[in-house]
């Protein structure tokens, strides 16, 4: 090799840096979008949450409040019945015995409720005394095992006084020894 060649592979290597300082870089549609598009994305995505959970409603000015929910006439209408307290002894299929004592109260939505309820009484103590002399220990274990109870109950009760209804069942005191 000679020196001329030599330079003449220099010569080239600094023309063809000259050539892409001297043109300019090219961004690419792609490079754009994404320096572009995605803060907006994420802008209208921030903006969309905040509405959606309710962040926007006092600069919105929304008109429903917590304050409006709690005097709501739903529940100015609700009443709720306290059953008599029920001891029952639990199946156990031994010697051993366990007892359940149990009080619970039903929500109603009204007074005319009440009366109803007062007067199938018997019906709905002996319902849940047939259900709850059937159930064992394991079968209150937990809270789904309270809650499995609950809704037995709520069904049990609504079936005593068909065709009225009892919103809920809830527990006041319930004891498992």
């Amino acid at each position: 090799m000679s020196d001329d060649d030599v330079e003449g592979d220099v010569d080239e290597g600094e023309a063809g840096e000259s050539d892409e300082e001297g043109g300019g870089r090219r961004i690419s549609g792609a490079k754009i979008a994404l320096f572009a598009g995605l803060p907006l994305l994420l802008i209208i995505g921030g903006v969309a949450g905040a509405f959606f959970t309710g962040l926007l409603d006092p600069l919105l000015g929304a008109e429903s409040t917590s304050e409006d929910h709690e005097e709501s006439p739903l529940a100015a209408t609700v009443l709720f019945y306290d059953l008599p307290e029920m001891l029952v002894n639990l199946n156990t299929g031994g010697k051993q015995t366990n007892y359940l004592k149990i009080k619970v109260s039903l929500e109603v939505e009204n007074e005319a409720m009440l009366a109803q309820l007062e007067s199938l009484l018997p019906r709905v103590v002996d319902n849940f005394q047939v259900y709850l002399r059937e159930l064992r220990v394991e079968d209150l274990n937990g809270s789904a095992g309270l809650y499995r109870l609950k809704e037995e109950l709520l069904v049990r009760v609504n079936t005593a006084i068909k065709p009225h209804k009892v919103n809920d069942v809830l527990f006041r005191e319930m004891l498992v020894q």
